[in-house]
């Protein structure tokens, strides 16, 4: 093994140094230093040579190998050099002209309509959390006022893993998390990936994006709520936004509602985006319920609060006007180079 390593002392830093382009220098960089190459299996057998002569032939081969990298960082940086040279001493190079500009990425759109709401509830004393996406049965569901068995665990698809544990299907355990952490008054809005056991088309996914939105103090009523969604929209489509209530049934609020906004395309004398009914749906809200409050910590009879929670893609369709939902996951730089 000595043998072989003084064999490749004496061969590899002459054919470094005798190289005469890159694409030479990278075929003795393999030779010597690749996964096959002869230093790397003299390592990598290193455990077949005697006891005795480990140590000894161990350190021969590093410090080989880190003369021949040494050798081929020199030479390629010299070689590099002399091509450039070249380059610049050609008559027909002219340094004046433009460069070859590199592209440039954009944000994705969903990454766009978060820093926008961000900015928009931060302006209204809004606090940003985050909580966990896999979360316990808990959080997800019994301390939001859906006990096991409960008919409204029908309403959502869960992905379950093995620990008994879920993928979180909304925002709203942050919710409980941020009212047993927190004393009242509280304002605080939950931005985050979910998960749904659903069969996907174009305008559902199995993986998208909430805001939960939740307010606790003394005296919060519904129009706390409509006027804080009210004044997201206008400034998300910079234009004033008609909203209105209809009664709708979440179990963690009560009242419960769904909140409906003037269609901005047709502004409300009907088109297809709106079904031509004037209006669109787009989020479920409602008054905390005390249930949900009493097992925060919180005292019902001291404090009331608003939660809503929106589907970020849906906001995002409406504004820049996307027809299917699957476009956002999908990486396609076709989709994503408009924005």
């Amino acid at each position: 093994m000595q043998d072989k390593l003084t064999q490749i002392e004496s061969e590899a830093l002459p054919k470094v140094a005798a190289s005469g382009s890159l694409s030479a220098l990278r075929e003795i960089e393999l030779e010597y230093l690749g996964r096959k190459g002869q230093i790397t299996q003299i390592l990598r057998n290193i455990s077949q040579v005697a006891p005795a002569d480990r140590k000894v032939v161990g350190q021969g081969a590093n410090r080989i190998r880190q003369a021949v990298e040494s050798g081929i960082a020199e030479r390629r940086a010299a070689l590099e050099e002399a091509e450039v040279q070249k380059q610049l001493s050609d008559p027909g190079f002219d340094v004046t002209r433009p460069g070859i500009h590199p592209g440039r990425g954009s944000q994705h759109p969903l990454t766009q309509v978060f820093r926008q709401l961000e900015s928009i509830f931060s302006s209204m004393g809004f606090e940003i959390l985050d909580g966990p996406e896999v979360e316990t049965d808990y959080y997800n569901f019994q301390a939001l006022n859906i006990p096991e068995h409960h008919p409204a665990r029908d309403m959502q698809d869960t992905f379950y893993v093995e620990s008994g544990q879920v993928l979180r299907t909304h925002t709203s355990p942050v919710q409980i998390r941020a009212m047993k952490e927190r004393q009242p008054p509280l304002r605080v809005v939950a931005p985050g990936r979910v998960f749904r056991y659903e069969v996907t088309d174009a305008s559902h996914e199995n993986t998208f994006h909430q805001i939960e939105g939740l307010m606790v103090d003394r005296n919060v009523s519904v129009a706390n709520l409509t006027g804080v969604l009210q004044h997201m929209l206008r400034e998300v489509f910079e234009r004033e936004v008609r909203v209105r209530l209809r009664p709708g049934y979440f179990p963690f609020v009560e009242p419960g509602f769904e909140l409906e906004f003037g269609c901005v395309f047709c502004e409300g004398s009907g088109c297809k985006v709106c079904k031509q009914g004037g209006w669109i749906e787009l989020l479920g809200c409602g008054l905390v319920h005390p249930n949900v409050l009493r097992e925060s910590g919180v005292d019902p009879e001291e404090f009331t609060g608003f939660a809503f929670g929106m589907g970020v893609e849906r906001l995002a369709m409406m504004k820049y006007g996307i027809n299917d939902i699957r476009y956002f996951m999908s990486g396609d730089l076709r989709f994503l180079r408009q924005f």
